[in-house]
């Protein structure tokens, strides 16, 4: 299969389009300048130069391809619609990588019940609508002949498949952790995440590209566990003290709004049914914080 990808230079696009090369598949990948090209180039990826931005590119390219993933922004909208204009009619598989903050609650690192399900979804805060908006426009394209899925990733730890990038929210802990001598959660760290490791986000995508239902939605994770638990192991890794509560209004000079609130200060419980029973995804790694200890440092 011809599979083109957006953010295909970045960590989980690249790491997706490794796995899909390994698998036998032809995978060309949106890059943002020659030295990224260059890298792609090495892993047996075909780069093609270009932004978000770049509409009439991203619509040429969808038609020219079997699938697309779209994996470099989830906040994008004229990416996406550029996308599904290319696809329009045409039934072929548009998976758009999205993310579980929509349903987190900025709880300053406080612990919730709350738990959502694929077809429980929340009304999105003010932060998030139109990242759902987004959402939204890529399910309702499969009433437009595009075989299109939301896949929205829960935390995701591991190393990366391709490129050498680092993931979203554990590797802003390790870094901080190191420059500090100190490990931090925000507040007391009781917030709780479902995760799910790399290379089973590589393999949903690949059940994806043959066996997506148009408009799903699909919830990926395989564990949960709360941040004090992941930064209690990651100081245990690196060989320091007991893990430090940090008040939000610190963490968010560390980390910025958006990464203090939302992807290390809120709680984000969800359970995804649909990659598992209509996919007949296995996750084979469901401990993140066994990851921390024994390979993250």
């Amino acid at each position: 299969m011809n599979v083109f990808i957006t953010g295909a230079a970045g960590f989980i696009g690249g790491s997706i389009a490794t796995g899909l090369v390994r698998a036998g598949h032809r995978v060309t990948g949106l890059v943002r300048n020659a030295e990224q090209a260059s890298e792609l180039t090495a892993l047996g990826i075909e780069p093609v130069i270009g932004t978000l931005d770049d509409s009439a590119l991203l619509a040429e390219q969808a038609r020219a391809a079997d699938a697309v993933i779209n994996a470099a922004s989830s906040d994008h909208r004229g990416a996406v619609e550029a996308l599904i204009d290319g696809l329009k009619g045409s039934n072929k598989v548009l998976l758009h990588t999205s993310g579980s903050s929509i349903v987190g609650d900025a709880s300053g690192g406080h612990h919730s019940d709350e738990i959502y399900q694929e077809n429980h979804l929340p009304q999105p805060t003010a932060d998030k609508a139109a990242r759902v908006a987004i959402d939204t426009l890529v399910l309702d394209a499969a009433r437009q002949g595009v075989n299109s899925a939301v896949i929205c990733n829960t935390l995701i730890y591991g190393h990366s498949l391709g490129v050498r990038r680092d993931s979203v929210q554990l590797p802003r802990l390790l870094k901080q952790a190191r420059k500090s001598g100190v490990v931090r959660h925000v507040g007391p760290g009781q917030n709780i995440w479902s995760n799910v490791h790399i290379e089973d986000v590589v393999q949903l995508y690949t059940l994806a590209l043959s066996r997506n239902v148009p408009g799903t939605f699909y919830f990926v994770e395989s564990g949960e566990a709360s941040f004090i638990d992941m930064t209690t192991a990651m100081a245990q890794a690196l060989g320091l003290g007991q893990p430090q509560d940090w008040p939000l209004a610190e963490a968010e000079a560390e980390w910025g709004y958006e990464m203090a609130n939302y992807g290390l200060g809120s709680n984000s419980r969800v359970r995804g049914r649909n990659a598992r029973e209509l996919l007949g995804w296995v996750p084979k790694r469901t401990s993140v914080v066994e990851w921390i200890r024994n390979e993250m440092v």
